[in-house]
């Protein structure tokens, strides 16, 4: 609930870009799912978004693009197409 009302809050400014810092870290499944339903809508209403999240599963519903830092780089960069095209190569990316 804090993350939504975090979000919430971010909105209030009506902003180009809305920056999601590990949105569902540490939340229950059930909080999980509405961030993402929150996410979904605001795509769907024009919102730009980045976010850093280490829940693959989660991202790979809610993102377009998706790019992988180690030590502060980006080593790889694919889109949402990949994880089903190229599955050998995003599991050797993730350390699956």
């Amino acid at each position: 609930e804090q993350q939504m009302l975090a979000i919430a809050r971010a909105l209030l400014s009506n902003p180009r870009l809305l920056v999601l810092d590990e949105p569902t870290e540490g939340l229950a499944p059930v909080i999980v799912e509405k961030i993402g339903q929150t996410i979904a809508l605001l795509q769907q209403r024009g919102f730009t978004i980045l976010m850093v999240e280490q829940n693959f599963r989660f991202a790979s519903h809610v993102a377009d693009r998706f790019y992988v830092v180690e030590e502060g780089r980006v080593v790889s960069q694919f889109a949402r197409d990949a994880i089903t095209t190229d599955r050998a190569r995003i599991e050797s990316l993730l350390g699956i």
